[in-house]
């Protein structure tokens, strides 16, 4: 039912005289479900000559609110009100022109999973594991190469398409659930027809289907069934900024202003974002830079939608939830969060949470700079009344001040102090703990690789992440020290997972030809995830962090049944530790349980912190 075919229809002929024959070329969404909050349903029809047509419909529940149309004839818009107690079924639709019906077809309107609306997005609880889905692990080589599909892989181009797919995800779901993580955001999935560059799954040109290189709509959702029996949460990338220039739209535009800048495309030169995104709150910004940031395309491959048109804006807040409901998802991941229209955001939003109201969607905004991120989040009282209904962002001030904290010397204003001050930024957030924090990802060079390949301080790292407030999510191959280069290099960044081909020589999946440096990288992050699992004071406790001091810094995570202690020494030396100056929240006289080794400790006066060690201590 969802592949792009033609729909089965009927046309319907008079029985003296031959009318014109219309076909439904596409109609999307291809269903919707009954028992939604939102009434609303607006269909998109394509085909020759289709806005000629009326539509009639007969379905109990179902009310015809008219037609739109633009000026475009081979796009209707068909807006429809089903009832609250609307029954699941077809709904019969049919059309008319010139006083015939000329066409008919049945639009499913399906049951609602139960519990659908009650779904439980991703939480503190949870870690998030990132990944490439071209670059983890192909599981069907079959489908490398697809009919149709402009690009064929090369597992030896950095920048081409390695031959990943859902089938490998889907294989690899005991070994991401061995290690402990509880929720998979693989970059996007939805067809990237692009001659060029498609792997990376940011440019779609259509957006109701699974790239067939990958596998289909219904192994996406049997891949997501399979997770959640594994305990496992899956989040979808979704992009509502832009599309492919080979998006099936673009050769044929439903509106003369579907796209910003849609003047390009008429040979006028390329106009690029600026991507100055301050200017969305900046008091002063000009409003020829606002447009720009908003307005301008990425890149001449990839348009700019424009979320201001209510045709649009309505058929991408259906999108979204459409694959929320059809593959059960319990989250979505926003890109390019602040380059689409901001008051689109918050409809879309408010619409998806309208469904969901336990769910999670996590918008990225790139920039070091809390009082911009912030600004995003649900809850924040902001000073030009603007109001976001997007729960979590992704915490990229937490993120640099991390990178640096550990790549630069101590001293009074620089190494630790910068993580300590950034962290104190926390007042302008609505709901801090719901930051999604993170030690990489598919768009900045390999962690490992940016600590210089210290291990040292790539322990200080995840240990931290896996321990701080906030949702952490690490990229894949973290968990097994994969490098990088230092400078951006998006093909070498997102290098295939080791073991994910048959042929590889190296499998981190079984541990099979990975050096002492993986395996121990491997091991850390195993025993601090399934650690973290049981760990209420991390999923739901408060925070307490005090100041740097002689190259260490300290923070706790407590409850009433459990105090974690986080203790990072950055110094060539061992450091031991006045236990007094924590007395406030650190319990006396008991014993510990240093996680990443599993010695028990007693903490009665003193602490010794090992040469450039970390120490992770679960009280309880």
């Amino acid at each position: 039912m969802y592949h792009k075919t033609l729909i089965a229809l009927t046309t319907l002929l008079s029985s003296h005289v031959m009318a014109e024959s219309y076909v439904i070329e596409r109609l999307e969404p291809a269903n919707w479900w009954a028992g939604m909050q939102h009434p609303e349903l607006q269909l998109m029809l394509y085909g020759k000559d289709i806005a000629r047509l009326q539509p009639q419909v007969q379905y109990d529940g179902v009310t015809l609110n008219g037609v739109t149309r633009t000026n475009n004839p081979n796009y209707l818009f068909v807006n429809l009100t089903l009832a609250d107690n609307v029954k699941p079924g077809d709904i019969a639709l049919h059309f008319r022109h010139n006083g015939e019906t000329v066409l008919s077809h049945n639009y499913p309107l399906l049951q609602r999973s139960a519990n659908s609306a009650k779904r439980q997005g991703f939480n503190p609880a949870d870690v998030i594991y990132l990944l490439a889905p071209d670059r983890f692990a192909n599981g069907n080589p079959g489908n490398d190469n697809m009919p149709g599909m402009l690009e064929q892989a090369n597992r030896q181009d950095d920048n081409g398409r390695h031959g990943g797919d859902i089938a490998g995800m889907q294989k690899a779901l005991p070994y991401i659930a061995s290690m402990g993580y509880t929720t998979i955001w693989p970059m996007p999935l939805t067809e990237n027809n692009q001659s060029a560059y498609s792997y990376h799954g940011y440019a779609a040109t259509d957006l109701y289907n699974i790239d067939p290189r990958y596998g289909s709509n219904q192994q996406y959702r049997d891949f997501v069934a399979a997770a959640n029996t594994k305990g496992i949460k899956v989040i979808q990338d979704i992009i509502l900024n832009h599309i492919g220039h080979q998006h099936w739209w673009l050769s044929d535009l439903p509106d003369d202003n579907w796209l910003n800048k849609q003047n390009i495309l008429q040979g006028a030169p390329f106009v690029g974002t600026n991507h100055s995104r301050s200017t969305i709150q900046d008091p002063y910004a000009s409003k020829a830079d606002t447009e720009l940031f908003t307005d301008g395309w990425f890149v001449d491959t990839m348009p700019d939608l424009n979320q201001r048109h209510p045709l649009l804006a309505t058929y991408l807040i259906q999108n979204s939830i459409w694959w929320v409901e059809y593959a059960n998802l319990a989250g979505i991941r926003e890109d390019t969060y602040s380059y689409a229209d901001k008051q689109f955001l918050s409809e879309w939003a408010r619409r998806i949470m309208l469904e969901y109201p336990d769910f999670n969607i996590v918008g990225e905004e790139w920039s070091p700079n809390p009082l911009i991120v912030s600004y995003w989040q649900r809850g924040k009282q902001n000073k030009d009344g603007y109001v976001s209904h997007t729960p979590a962002m992704l915490d990229f001030p937490l993120y640099d001040a991390l990178l640096k904290a550990l790549s630069t010397d101590e001293d009074w204003n620089s190494g630790w102090i910068g993580l300590y001050e950034m962290l104190s930024n926390d007042h302008v957030y609505a709901d801090p703990f719901n930051l999604v924090t993170f030690e990489g990802n598919h768009d900045a060079a390999r962690l490992f690789s940016v600590l210089d390949e210290d291990f040292n301080l790539y322990r200080m790292a995840v240990s931290y992440l896996l321990t701080m407030r906030g949702i952490p999510q690490m990229f894949y191959g973290t968990e097994i020290a994969m490098t990088s280069p230092k400078v951006r290099d998006d093909g070498k960044v997102r290098a295939d997972f080791p073991g994910g081909w048959a042929d590889d020589k190296v499998n981190a999946f079984t541990g099979k030809g990975l050096n002492a440096t993986q395996k121990n990288a491997q091991q850390l992050v195993k025993t601090l995830l399934n650690w973290r699992k049981t760990a209420t004071a991390i999923h739901s406790g408060k925070l307490m962090h005090f100041a740097p001091d002689n190259g260490t810094y300290t923070f706790f995570r407590y409850n009433d049944t459990q105090t974690v202690m986080v203790v990072m020494n950055k110094q060539a030396k061992a450091v031991t530790l006045d236990l007094a100056r924590f007395s406030e929240v650190l319990p006396q006289g008991k014993t510990a349980t240093e996680v990443i080794t599993g010695k028990s400790i007693k903490l009665d006066k003193q602490l010794t912190v090992p040469a450039r060690g970390t120490l992770v201590l679960d009280i309880r």
